[in-house]
Formats: C-alpha cells, structure tokens, sequence
C-alpha cells in the first residue's frame, strides 16, 4: 500500500554500485521498462562503467524502492529508466528522482535535460508533463551499430 510522501522520512538516493545490478534490473523489469532488443545488463554497466553517467537508487532503509539512469553526454542530459516499485509509487519518490537528476546534470555545467518517453504512455507523459518538461519538436532516429 502507498503511502504519503512525508511517511517516507528514511527515504534516501544514492548512486548505484556493481553489487546493485541486480536488484536495480529487477526493478526496471517489474516497471516494464526493458525491451528484448536492449540488454539492460549493458546498459546498466556501461551507466556505471562511464564518467559521464550514473544510475542512482532510491532506498528506503535497505529496500531499493525506485531507480533512474542519469547521464551527460556534454552537449545535453539524458534521463532513462525512472521507475519506482509498485507499493511506492504516487508518493513523490520519482519527483526525487528526477530532482536527484537535474541537481547531478547541474552539478556538470549540463544546460538542459531530456527523455524519450513512448507514445503509448500517456501516465509517464502527464508525470513529465507536471514537472515542467515539454514535448519537443524534434523527431528521433536510431540505428543499431550492434546486433541485438
């Protein structure tokens, strides 16, 4: 069961380490946010094994509650992966999430934040939406340099 924000006072984000992945990939699993084509192993490793990058974990006591992929490319921050466990959501954990984000991206001289979130998600849209994001005007392109 949810409960209020201000019941959350051991709540506490921390950026992820090695021994993490597992519960963090589990976490991403349960919010339905992998797809076959993207191996969240890798992207969890490459998150940590990157300067310009992080995953941070928001913990609740010892329990790993919600987690989010952060990261810098100097140009522009991208944020992936923001997802909180199902007895925790709609407490305001993803809102420390995404400030956890905008406060390490400000930290690196980072000027603006962006996300791809699909289509069909209108919930993450309107999320987004009342934090102050704007869908943009750009069109984005992929092209796999690896085999899935």
């Amino acid at each position: 069961m949810s409960r209020p924000l201000q019941e959350h006072e051991a709540l506490h984000i921390a950026e992820a380490q090695a021994p993490d992945r597992d519960v963090v990939i589990a976490l991403w699993r349960r919010a339905g946010l992998t797809r076959p084509w993207n191996d969240p192993d890798a992207d969890f490793d490459l998150a940590l094994g990157h300067e310009g990058s992080r995953v941070l974990v928001a913990r609740e006591r010892d329990l790993a509650v919600g987690t989010v992929m952060v990261g810098f490319d100097g140009h522009r921050g991208w944020i992936y992966y923001l997802a909180v466990d199902e007895p925790y959501r709609r407490t305001g954990i993803a809102r420390k999430l995404m400030r956890a984000c905008e406060e390490w991206l400000t930290a690196r001289g980072c000027p603006k934040a962006q996300l791809m979130v699909r289509l069909e998600n209108e919930a993450a849209i309107g999320f987004y939406a009342a934090l102050g994001y704007e869908k943009q005007d750009v069109v984005t392109f992929g092209r796999r340099l690896q085999a899935p």
